[in-house]
C-alpha cells in the first residue's frame, strides 16, 4: 500500500489551522460577553435565597405591628342558676336566680410589655435583613470565583492549544526527516508522545472548563456558556489593610452576629417585661326572668405568680444567658475574621509578587530556551528530544503562571466581596402582600 506523507502532513497542517481560527475567532461584542459585573447582578436577581430572607423580614415586620396591640377581646354568653328538680325544673324564668348572661373580657397588657414584645419582632427583621446582606456578599464571592475559575480554565486551554499547534508540526518535521532516512525512529516516538501528552492535557482542561461552567450556570442559569469580557482588575483591593479593625465592624457575617445580639437583648427585655402581671377586665349583663332586675356584674383577674423565682425569674436567666452567647460568638467571629481577612492579604501580596516575576523573568526565560534549542536542532547541535525537553519546560511554566495568576485572582474576588459592592442590590427588598 502506497503512502503519501506530504497529503498527511498537509491535512494535520489544515486541522491546526483550524484549530488557530477558533481560539483566534473575533471576540465577542461588549453585549453578548459576559462580564464578571453582569453574572453577579443576575446571580443576585436569580436568587430564591434572598427572596426567602425578604420574606422573613416582612414576616417580622408584620409580627411586630401585631404585637404592640392589646389581645383580642375575650365574648362570653353563659345561662346561670337554671333549677332541675322541682316544679321549676329547667324554667328559665321561673326562678329569680336563673339567668342569661354575656359579657366581654379584656386584658390589659402594660404598654411596656407590649413594647418590648414589637422591639423584639423589629429586632428580627434587622437580622433577617442582616443575613440577607451576608447572603449577597457570599452570592457575589461565589460567582466571581466560578467566572474567574472558567475564564482561567479557558486561558489554559488556549496555551496548550498554542503548544499542540507547535508539536504537531515537530511531529510532521520528525516524521519527514524519519523517511528521509535524516531521523531517528526515537525521536518520531518521542514527537508522538509529546503530541498525545498534550492532547491529553486539553482533555483535562476541557473538563475543568465544562466543571466550571456549570457552576457558573448554578448562579447565572442560561447564558453561563457564553464568552466572557475581559477580566478585572486584580491588583486593586477595595479594603484597605490600614483599616481594616473598622472594616470588619461592617463584614455582613459580623454584622448579622450583631443582629442576632441585639435580639438576643429585645428577648431579655422581653422576660423583663414577662415578670410583671397582667390584669384582665370583665364586664357581664345578665337577664333574668319576667318580675326579676337585670343585673351588671364588673370583674377583674390578676395571674398569681406564686413560683416567680423559679418561673419568669429563670425565664430572664435564660435569656441573660443567651445573650452572653451571642456576644462571645460575635466577639469570636470578628477574631476569626480578622485573621482570615489578613492571611487572605498576605497570600493576595505574595501571589502577585510572584506572579510579576514568572510575567518579567521565568516566561520569557522559559521561551528563549525553546528558540534557543530549536535553533540549535536546526544547525544539528541540537536533537529533536532536547527540543520537547524545552518545549516540554516552557509550557510547564507558562500552566505555573497562569495558575499563580489564577490563585491570585481567587484570593483577590475574596477580599474584594467581603462586603456587597452593589447597595442597589444588597437593600433590594420585596413588597409585602
Amino acid at each position: 500500500m502506497f503512502r503519501f506523507p506530504f497529503v498527511s502532513a498537509t491535512i494535520r497542517r489544515i486541522t491546526v489551522v483550524a484549530m488557530l481560527l477558533a481560539f483566534a475567532a473575533p471576540p465577542a461584542t461588549a453585549a453578548d460577553a459576559l462580564s464578571l459585573t453582569d453574572a453577579q447582578r443576575r446571580a443576585i436577581e436569580r436568587s430564591r435565597l434572598l427572596a426567602a430572607q425578604d420574606s422573613a423580614a416582612a414576616a417580622s415586620r408584620e409580627m411586630a405591628v401585631a404585637a404592640a396591640q392589646l389581645p383580642d377581646p375575650v365574648a362570653s354568653l353563659s345561662l346561670n342558676n337554671v333549677p332541675v328538680s322541682g316544679p321549676d325544673a329547667f324554667s328559665l324564668n321561673a326562678d329569680f336566680m336563673t339567668m342569661t348572661s354575656v359579657g366581654v373580657m379584656q386584658e390589659l397588657t402594660r404598654a411596656d410589655k407590649r413594647r418590648a414584645r414589637a422591639e423584639r419582632f423589629e429586632r428580627e427583621a434587622d437580622k433577617a435583613l442582616g443575613e440577607r446582606s451576608a447572603s449577597v456578599a457570599a452570592i457575589e464571592r461565589d460567582t466571581a470565583l466560578a467566572w474567574l475559575a472558567r475564564y482561567y480554565a479557558e486561558a489554559q486551554t488556549r496555551v496548550v492549544a498554542d503548544q499542540t499547534q507547535q508539536a504537531r508540526l515537530e511531529l510532521d518535521a520528525a516524521e519527514t526527516a524519519y523517511r528521509a532516512g535524516r531521523g531517528s525512529l526515537a525521536d518520531l516516538l518521542a514527537a508522538r508522545s509529546a503530541l498525545v501528552g498534550f492532547d491529553d492535557r486539553a482533555s483535562e482542561l476541557g473538563r475543568r472548563r465544562a466543571a466550571a461552567t456549570i457552576a457558573l450556570a448554578r448562579y447565572v442559569g442560561e447564558g453561563a456558556d457564553a464568552p466572557l469580557a475581559a477580566r478585572p482588575d486584580i491588583e486593586a483591593l477595595r479594603v484597605d489593610p490600614q483599616s481594616l479593625d473598622a472594616e470588619l465592624d461592617h463584614h455582613p457575617q459580623v454584622a448579622a452576629l450583631a443582629q442576632r445580639e441585639a435580639l438576643a437583648a429585645a428577648e431579655v427585655e422581653v422576660a423583663k417585661a414577662n415578670r410583671n402581671a397582667d390584669w384582665s377586665v370583665q364586664v357581664m349583663y345578665s337577664r333574668r326572668g319576667p318580675g326579676f332586675p337585670d343585673m351588671v356584674s364588673l370583674g377583674v383577674s390578676l395571674p398569681l405568680q406564686w413560683d416567680r423565682p423559679q418561673r419568669q425569674e429563670r425565664e430572664l436567666a435564660s435569656k441573660l444567658a443567651l445573650l452572653d452567647q451571642t456576644r462571645a460568638e460575635r466577639d469570636d467571629a470578628v477574631r476569626a475574621h480578622r485573621a482570615e481577612v489578613q492571611a487572605m492579604l498576605v497570600e493576595w501580596t505574595n501571589d502577585r509578587e510572584r506572579s510579576a516575576r514568572y510575567a518579567r523573568e521565568l516566561v520569557p526565560l522559559a521561551s528563549e530556551r525553546t528558540q534557543a534549542t530549536l535553533a540549535a536542532y536546526r544547525g544539528a547541535k541540537a536533537t529533536l528530544g532536547d527540543v520537547l525537553l524545552a518545549r516540554r519546560n516552557e509550557i510547564d511554566v507558562r500552566m505555573q503562571a497562569l495558575q499563580l495568576e489564577a490563585e491570585t485572582a481567587r484570593a483577590w474576588a475574596q477580599l474584594a466581596f467581603l462586603m456587597p459592592p452593589t447597595p442597589a442590590y444588597a437593600n433590594r427588598r420585596r413588597e409585602s402582600p
